[in-house]
């Protein structure tokens, strides 16, 4: 069996036997990763209009010079399976999070229903199945509309908002709702995507056409949870040595050039983070119907929920010109594909400031040693401009 085969293999058992609670780390994210650098941060809550408990950090620059003239809020959406730590996984100068503290932006940290830091429902155990009764689309459209509104309240200013992965297709959906997208500022989005019909990940491609999602819904396993005990043991029996976690990880991602592969246990102590088989479920939708649209549930139950016999798309095009965006995406990412970031693009009406890093997998714009020079210095640069523009309006 080849490697992806294998890892499909390795990733139905998984799901299978995935129960168990979320192992909780004692303390924040403020605590575990952001003060212990030296970096001023403090934890707040906020609720969503569903229910849910998301936990946010406040993060601001080491230097009490730069924090005196505190600039704009940028707030930072995560991928999936991950969560707000991702943006704080390598040296201060290396992370997108410190970069931007010291940087004097005011930077808050998005954390989605689900993970460790936002594990919470005002009447939901996280046994329930309901509380797993979500996909992007609820992220999108509570999640991150809740996290926009909150900094928006506290800091009473438009905000800028960077998203990797996940995060982009949350905000991409987000920001076609005037109500929401009325508060931020501009977007710069990681390996944007709103298409998925043209990932070259064999290893994805496996699972769709096994139809994994379908089987782990009908089995009635509502959580993915690789911290599970079964799922912590599947994660050592892929990096243990035999085979290392590096090409597991490109089996999923595509080959990544630059990120410090000798790091890869420190990032297991803090990713995966838990999501939903309704949230995969859905992104196997989009990778078969080659649509950016909600939950289909199905003809009888659209016509229930939607008033409509197929989900309504997210139309993208409805993004409005005035919201500035700058989009970075690498020859070597198989998820966020060159042809689907085209599509995207076409989509849209205004015209993005674009960075293409040929080399450059999925997880080097989140992870790579040479990110600051290669991707976030350019995009600094940019939030910069849109702020300088503002200033004179």
């Amino acid at each position: 069996m080849d490697h992806s085969g294998l890892l499909a293999a390795l990733i139905i058992m998984l799901f299978v036997f995935s129960v168990g609670a979320v192992p909780q780390l004692g303390g924040g994210l403020c605590a575990h990763l952001i003060q212990s650098a030296g970096f001023p941060c403090t934890e707040h809550r906020t609720k969503t209009e569903d229910g849910y408990l998301l936990g946010l950090q406040r993060v601001s620059s080491r230097s009490t010079i730069v924090r005196g003239e505190m600039g704009l809020p940028v707030l930072l959406i995560h991928g999936l399976f991950m969560a707000g730590d991702a943006w704080f996984m390598n040296s201060a100068s290396q992370s997108l999070g410190f970069i931007l503290a010291d940087q004097g932006f005011d930077v808050w940290v998005g954390n989605v229903r689900g993970t460790r830091w936002s594990h919470g429902h005002v009447s939901l155990s996280v046994k329930n199945k309901e509380f797993w009764d979500w996909s992007w689309q609820e992220l999108a459209l509570y999640d991150l509309a809740e996290m926009i509104r909150y900094v928006n309240t506290i800091t009473k200013e438009k905000l800028f908002v960077v998203g990797h992965s996940q995060g982009t297709i949350m905000s991409l959906a987000a920001f076609t709702k005037p109500d929401i997208v009325e508060m931020v500022k501009a977007a710069a989005l990681l390996c944007p995507i709103s298409y998925l019909d043209h990932i070259t990940t064999g290893f994805v491609r496996r699972l769709v056409k096994m139809r994994v999602d379908e089987i782990i819904l009908a089995l009635g396993f509502h959580q993915l949870n690789f911290k599970s005990n079964i799922g912590t043991q599947i994660m050592d029996m892929m990096c243990d040595g035999h085979i290392h976690c590096d090409i597991w990880l490109s089996a999923i991602t595509g080959k990544n050039c630059c990120f410090n592969d000798s790091r890869i246990d420190f990032y297991l102590e803090y990713e995966p983070h838990p999501s939903s088989s309704k949230n995969l479920h859905h992104l196997f939708q989009m990778i078969r119907k080659g649509s950016f649209a909600m939950y289909d549930y199905g003809m009888w139950r659209n016509l229930m929920r939607y008033s409509q016999p197929k989900p309504p798309v997210f139309d993208i095009s409805q993004i409005p010109t005035s919201l500035s965006l700058w989009m970075g995406y690498g020859g070597n990412d198989e998820l966020a594909d060159v042809i689907d970031v085209q599509h995207t693009l076409k989509e849209l009406k205004s015209k993005p400031d674009l960075l293409y890093i040929e080399e450059y997998g999925h997880i080097d714009f989140l992870l790579s040693i040479k990110a600051k020079a290669d991707v976030y210095d350019g995009m600094i640069r940019f939030f910069n401009s849109v702020q300088k523009v503002s200033s004179f309006k």
